[in-house]
């Protein structure tokens, strides 16, 4: 078994919480979550880098927010939000969180059309 190695790290209070009822759900622990998930996501970049395959590099850079969904799409030489979706899935990357600030001015904005 390897090594093992206790680190700090910050997570959104809703998202732990979420965290803990799906591990509990599935008789687990967050520790075994998260290390899978990242387990993947290492192995797939490793993978990609060493095939020479820029596309989960593009891909992991949308999903951080990095680049926007025009610069992913022309980066991976597709047109349409529907393919990046589908490529996103398809990755088990999520899709990237407008800031919140931005959630609640579109909604303020979408208000003023009902007035």
């Amino acid at each position: 078994m390897a090594e093992t190695v206790n680190f700090t790290g910050a997570v959104d209070r809703e998202l732990l919480k979420r965290a803990k009822i799906l591990a509990a759900k599935s008789d687990t622990s967050i520790n075994a979550l998260f290390n899978a998930e990242l387990r993947y996501l290492v192995e797939t970049f490793e993978a990609a880098e060493a095939g020479n395959n820029q596309n989960f590099r593009t891909l992991l850079d949308f999903s951080l927010g990095r680049i926007d969904d025009n610069q992913a799409m022309l980066a991976l030489g597709i047109d349409s939000d529907e393919d990046l979706f589908l490529l996103m899935a398809r990755a088990h990357l999520p899709m990237p969180r407008l800031p919140e600030a931005t959630v609640s001015g579109m909604i303020d904005d979408l208000n003023a059309l009902r007035k």
